[in-house]
């Protein structure tokens, strides 16, 4: 199996997420990853995948990786059924977090009980 066949998982997150400036070589045996993520989240959701398949610290890949919005963490489209513990959740495993994205969007929510599907949410750095 070709490193490139071996983190084709990566190749394809990173196409589903919409990785711009996308650079993918093979040198040496070794797959370079070059691409800018929208988000913080993006960039994270890359490494855990490229963890998964080739461990803590691996040698058969390089990943220049940049984030276009350091600002937040994530945008978070609000769907029907969720609340603002689960979304904290999902990004922070910790749902007592909703606090944060609460105060990061005062602008658009007046209840920390009451947000609406397709409300776009900033989730911020913790």
């Amino acid at each position: 199996m070709s490193v490139k066949d071996k983190y084709q998982p990566v190749l394809t997150l990173g196409e589903k997420l919409g990785v711009k400036d996308g650079k993918v070589t093979v040198e040496d045996g070794i797959l370079k990853v070059k691409g800018e993520t929208k988000t913080q989240y993006e960039k994270n959701l890359l490494w855990d995948k490229i963890k998964q398949i080739g461990g803590e610290k691996p040698t058969d890949i390089m990943a220049n990786i940049s984030v276009a919005d350091e600002s937040v963490y994530h945008r978070h489209t609000v769907k029907s059924g969720e609340t603002l513990g689960k979304i904290a959740k999902h990004y922070y495993d910790n749902a007592s977090k909703y606090q944060a994205i609460f105060k990061a969007n005062t602008s658009i929510l007046k209840n920390p009980d009451l947000i609406h599907p397709g409300q776009e949410l900033v989730i911020p750095n913790l």
